[in-house]
Parts: structure tokens; C-alpha cells; sequence
């Protein structure tokens, strides 16, 4: 019977370990992929961060221009009660566009709010 309790305890502690890993991002996808890949900003070379410093955009807000790409809406940064939104109205030039890896427009901030690095579908490259 104890064993059967540690069991349970154990896979317990797995489910509840994995649902304290998700956000609000595993809806569009997970910017793990942009902190995990040590992506670097073609602004300044700083890393271009993750969770909490990465927003998806959704797609309706994005709009390719001559250039680049021209970004509308409202993003959310992080999740719960830390989470911050921030309005955009940007051009975001072709040369500082970089691939996304799960398919999804991404816009990484510095602390100022201002855009640090930017992933974007390859059809839009």
C-alpha cells in the first residue's frame, strides 16, 4: 500500500510540476523556443529573452509592407499577475526579422517597452 501511495505521490508531483510550466503563450504557442536558442537581438546583440519578455502576435495585426512588416495591436507580455499589455503601431524593417520557429509572430521587448528582437513565418521573410 505504501508503495502504491508514493506512486501516486510522485505522479502527483509530475502533473502538477508541468501545469505550473504552462502560460498563457501554450494557447499561440511557447516563446521557450526564443530563450532557449539564445537568439540575439540584429539591433544591439542583446539575448532576445523569453517568457516573460516575448509576446505572439496574432496574425490579423500584421500586415507586410514594403520593407517589412507593419504591426498593429494590443500584445500581452508574460501571464497572470506580472502579465503586461502593450499597444503597438510599429514598422518592424525586413533586416531586423527573424525566423520563427513554431510558425507565429513573436515581438521580444527591452524593459523601456521598445522592440528588442522580432520572429516572424518564413512566407514573411
Amino acid at each position: 500500500m505504501t508503495e502504491i501511495k508514493q506512486r501516486g505521490a510522485l505522479v502527483v508531483a509530475i502533473l502538477l510540476a508541468l501545469a505550473g510550466s504552462a502560460s498563457s503563450h501554450d494557447q499561440w504557442g511557447n516563446p521557450n523556443w526564443i530563450a532557449n536558442g539564445h537568439f540575439l537581438s540584429p539591433i544591439d546583440g542583446s539575448h532576445c529573452c523569453g517568457l516573460s519578455d516575448c509576446a505572439v502576435i496574432d496574425q490579423e495585426n500584421v500586415q507586410e509592407i514594403a520593407g517589412g512588416l507593419w504591426v498593429r495591436g494590443v500584445v500581452t507580455y508574460g501571464s497572470g499577475a506580472g502579465a503586461i499589455s502593450q499597444a503597438l503601431n510599429e514598422l518592424v524593417p525586413r533586416a531586423e526579422i527573424q525566423v520563427s520557429r513554431d510558425g507565429h509572430y513573436w515581438r521580444c521587448k527591452r524593459p523601456d517597452g521598445s522592440r528588442r528582437c522580432f520572429f516572424a513565418p518564413p512566407p514573411s521573410m
